[in-house]
């Protein structure tokens, strides 16, 4: 006879699940404004007519908060917890998608949450 096996049910795994760019590792979630998804930089790519340029006006490195100054005057606030706020700097011309919420700084592509 064999002893029954102890099951942990996968909620109390949930509940203290954590992205990993809280503690400045790598970010484990495809979240708005964590890691940049395979599937989101592919549709980003594929739409070239949605990409919005900007200047940046301000970065709070501290914070991972990035204002945008778009070309028509206005102002967008954006988050990135994957560390877009340490690859700008205020001056610097970048584009976001409009759609798909991706930031682009050169050839580095980061997923945003717009504010």
């Amino acid at each position: 006879m064999s002893s029954p096996r102890s099951h942990i049910s996968p909620a109390p795994v949930r509940e203290r699940a954590m992205c990993m760019c809280a503690t400045g590792a790598a970010c484990t979630s495809f979240a708005p404004g964590h890691a940049l998804h395979l599937i989101q930089a592919r549709l980003s790519s594929a739409t070239p007519t949605e990409w919005s340029d900007a200047l940046v006006d301000s970065v709070d490195a501290a914070t991972g908060v990035i204002g945008l100054r778009l070309l028509d005057g206005s102002l967008v606030r954006v988050w990135s917890g994957a560390g877009a706020a340490s690859a700008v700097s205020p001056g610097l011309p970048v584009a976001l998608h409009d759609r798909y919420d991706v930031l682009s700084v050169g050839r580095i592509l980061f997923n945003c949450l717009r504010d």
